[in-house]
C-alpha cells in the first residue's frame, strides 16, 4: 500500500480553499462562528473576569494589608511570586487530583497566576505615594483610613490599572492552556485544530485570543485614562 498524505476531514461541499487545505479559509470561518468560535470566545471571557475579579480582590485586600503591616511584605510577596512560577500545565496537573477536571481546577489556577502582579503593583503604587501628601492629609485632620481612600488610593491608581492590564493579559493566554483540562475557551478549537491538518480551526482561534487580548488592553488604557485623567496631565507637563 502507498503512502497518503494528510487527509482533510470531509465538511461535505466545500469552497476550494477547504478542499486545498489554505492557510485560513475566511468562508469556513464565518460557517462556523457562531457553532464553534463565539462559544468559545464567550466562554474565554466569562473565565477570565471571573479569575481577574476574585484575584483581584485577594490581591487587593492582601496588598492592604500589607500596606499597614509591612512585615508581611516579604511572606505575601514570596507566597504570590512562588504561584506565578509554577508552569500553568504543572499546576493544573496537581490540582485535578484534589478538584477534578473542572472550572473550578481551571480558576484555582488561573486566580493563583493574578495575585503576584496585582498584589506587587498594587503595594508599589501605594509606596509610591509622597510622604509630604501624607503630611499633609494629617495636617488636615484626615483619620489614616481617610487618608488611604481620599489620597493613596487615588494616587495608587495609575500603577493598579498598569498591574491590571498585564493580569489579563497574561489570564487570557493562560486560558488557553486550561483547554487541556475543560472542553472551554478559545483553547479548546486551537487544540483539536492542532490534531488535525486543517489550518483554519487554530489559527482562527489564535487569531481571536491576540484581538481579545489587545482589546482588553485598550479598554483597560481608556479605563485609566478615565480614571486618572490628572495622570496624563501631569505626564505632559
Amino acid at each position: 500500500m502507498s503512502a497518503a498524505g494528510p487527509v482533510i476531514p470531509d465538511f461535505g461541499t466545500v469552497s476550494s480553499c477547504v478542499r486545498d487545505n489554505g492557510l485560513f479559509c475566511a468562508d469556513w470561518f464565518g460557517q462556523n462562528w457562531s457553532s464553534v468560535f463565539w462559544p468559545a470566545l464567550v466562554q474565554h471571557i466569562e473565565l477570565t473576569v471571573t479569575a481577574l475579579g476574585i484575584g483581584f480582590v485577594l490581591a487587593f485586600a492582601l496588598a492592604l494589608v500589607a500596606h499597614f503591616k509591612h512585615w508581611l511584605v516579604r511572606p505575601l510577596g514570596g507566597l504570590t511570586s512562588f504561584l506565578y512560577t509554577i508552569p500553568p500545565l504543572a499546576l493544573f496537573t496537581l490540582l485535578v487530583p484534589v478538584t477534578g477536571l473542572s472550572v473550578l481546577t481551571a480558576e484555582i489556577a488561573l486566580v493563583g497566576y493574578t495575585l503576584m502582579v496585582l498584589f506587587k503593583s498594587t503595594l508599589t503604587g501605594l509606596g509610591e505615594v509622597p510622604k509630604e501628601v501624607r503630611r499633609a492629609g494629617e495636617g488636615m485632620g484626615l483619620t489614616r483610613r481617610e487618608i488611604l481612600v481620599r489620597i493613596e488610593l487615588p494616587l495608587a491608581l495609575p500603577a493598579i490599572v498598569g498591574g491590571l492590564r498585564v493580569a489579563t493579559v497574561t489570564t487570557i493566554s493562560v486560558v488557553e492552556v486550561a483547554a487541556f483540562i475543560i472542553n472551554e475557551g478559545l483553547g479548546a478549537p486551537i487544540i483539536q485544530g492542532l490534531q488535525s491538518p486543517f489550518n483554519t480551526q487554530f489559527i482562527g482561534a489564535g487569531v481571536l485570543a491576540v484581538a481579545l487580548a489587545l482589546a482588553a488592553d485598550g479598554l483597560l488604557v481608556l479605563v485609566g485614562r478615565l480614571l486618572t485623567p490628572w495622570a496624563a496631565t501631569r505626564r505632559i507637563v
